[in-house]
């Protein structure tokens, strides 16, 4: 095992940053509290000088026992024509207690002239005056260069002049920013000799996502010698992101034998990928590498037959490693291989010789050709091979349902409401619903029908309901995919429907789920 590499988390700072992305004070400390027990060693809280959230952050983590992390407050240098004592951005950094304090200054030319307007010498006295001042009130002092890479590619003797005056106040940790995130990877070996040549000090590296560099060049950076990496959960940042830690961490664990975090860790990287996902309000990116849902799945019948004998065939890590799990898709693609697979992985037993198998693998040909998917509707697919095993148990049967969408007023929500009829044994039940839009109200009107008969329908809650319309030339009258995503206490599954009519659809979709419940719950 190589030597250690300090983890640094900015998703409650840059993160936040991100287009569609807001956390508030609560979600911040639970976020923090996540990173803490997964083993990130700095928590960025946020710049108690810019808003009121993040100095409410700072005030309410203090309440919180944290094992491992320590808590980062961010800001910049002193503004030009004051001192760090008159600053009060500085002053509000002090003021947070933070653990540590990291400051971002100019490294560019370009900056100094053009942003902060000032000259290229008052730019390092404030660069090393404001951190000699923290480094004597704050026990550790990181200091961001921002822009760095920029600007060495601009002027490499002053950009390694700001290194030099960080370094000189005795900073912790000097922090090469790719603030643009332009540079490549093939570009930091010579950059960060360089640097190397110039200082001493501990390098780290803090990269953004613009050129879809982020986690090469974070990689590369502490290939070349840096020991600490900024990042962000899941990518999250400005623009196009900051590097993502979610696959910066098993890369210098699993491939490049780094230590990060503390020993059973890494298993829980997944779970903590989806927390901050969920308290984001996001749906999460399914392509993600390590974590994500399609990370480790297969579709084609080669690949599917090869990792079942041996699965580094096409799995660059074992995902149990990283918390993930290896899938198998079912689709007009599929092979035997594909269906045996998929029924070991839903505890039922198929013999390759079977006729069964065979009719499986036709019918999913023949479906997907009309339109239905199977990715994310496992459910579905679980109910298709139940029955055409014949062990599926006809729980109920809908004879006939009705739905009306009336508009009473123009400057009015028209009015939903369906009616159902359902046969469960011999009995039948006749019952209505309202609801917010017709596929509300049918879904209400069937678990009204079935609660009755089956309690169990209450504990299921529709989580997630989406509509496609498959390419067509028909225009008004082409073929709807609907997917939906039910859950109860213990778990989700996901069910399908397809059909011209998208009532009809979502009613496929919403009966295989309260069917599939039923179903596991009988087992």
């Amino acid at each position: 095992m190589m030597g250690k590499v300090l983890l640094y988390d900015t998703t409650l700072r840059d993160g936040t940053q991100a287009e569609d992305i807001s956390f508030q004070v609560e979600d911040k400390v639970r976020i923090a509290k996540r990173l803490d027990e997964l083993g990130i060693d700095y928590i960025e809280g946020g710049w108690p000088g810019s808003n009121p959230k993040d100095i409410n952050f700072f005030k309410a983590i203090q309440s919180e026992t944290l094992n491992h992390s320590k808590i980062a407050a961010f800001g910049s240098t002193r503004r030009a024509k004051v001192t760090p004592a008159e600053d009060s951005n500085i002053q509000m950094l002090i003021e947070a207690k933070p653990d540590a304090v990291t400051i971002f200054g100019k490294t560019w030319d370009f900056h100094v002239r053009e942003a902060l307007r000032i000259s290229l010498d008052q730019n390092l006295e404030l660069i090393n005056d404001s951190l000699v001042y923290l480094k004597e009130r704050i026990g550790e002092v990181i200091y961001d260069a921002e822009h760095f890479f920029d600007g060495y590619k601009a002027d490499p003797e002053y950009a390694l002049k700001t290194l030099q005056a960080a370094a000189e106040a005795k900073v912790d940790c000097i922090v090469l920013c790719d603030t643009n995130g332009g540079t490549l990877p093939h570009e930091y070996p010579a950059i960060m000799a360089a640097v190397q040549q110039a200082v001493s000090t501990p390098i780290g590296i803090h990269a953004h996502n613009d050129s879809g560099c982020a986690v090469a060049n974070s990689l590369m950076a502490v290939d070349c010698g840096a020991v600490h990496v900024q990042g962000t959960i899941n990518g999250f940042g400005e623009r196009c992101g900051n590097a993502d830690l979610c696959a910066i961490i098993p890369s210098l664990s699993l491939k490049m034998g780094h230590d990060c975090l503390g020993e059973g860790k890494l298993a829980t990287l997944r779970s903590a990928s989806r927390y901050v996902y969920e308290l984001a309000n996001l749906t999460p990116n399914k392509h993600q590498a390590y974590v994500g849902n399609s990370a480790f799945a297969h579709k084609g019948g080669v690949h599917v037959s090869a990792i079942q004998r041996h699965p580094e065939t096409y799995e660059h890590i074992r995902p149990e490693l990283v918390g993930n799990r290896t899938r198998i898709l079912v689709s007009d693609l599929s092979g035997r291989s594909n269906i045996l697979a998929k029924a070991e992985e839903c505890g039922i037993e198929l013999d390759s010789k079977d006729p069964v198998t065979l009719e499986i693998l036709e019918d999913i040909k023949e479906m997907e050709n009309r339109g239905f998917q199977f990715e994310g509707a496992e459910a579905s697919f679980e109910l298709l091979m139940l029955k055409a095993m014949g062990k599926l148990k006809q729980f109920f049967s809908v004879t006939a349902f009705r739905v009306i969408d009336t508009l009473r007023e123009t400057d009015q929500e028209p009015v939903s409401e369906a009616t159902i009829r359902v046969k469960v044994g011999g009995k039948i039940e006749h019952t209505a619903a309202d609801g917010n839009g017709p596929v509300n109200a049918l879904d209400s009107a069937m678990r009204k029908a079935l609660v009755g008969f089956y309690p169990q329908i209450a504990d299921v809650k529709l989580l997630d309901y989406k509509v496609r319309v498959l390419p067509s030339s028909q225009g008004t009258d082409s073929v709807i995919r609907v997917l939906v995503e039910s859950g109860d206490r213990d778990s989700r599954w996901g069910t399908v429907g397809v059909s011209s009519n998208v009532i009809d659809a979502s009613y496929q979709a919403l009966a295989d789920a309260l069917i599939y419940k039923l179903y596991r719950d009988s087992i």
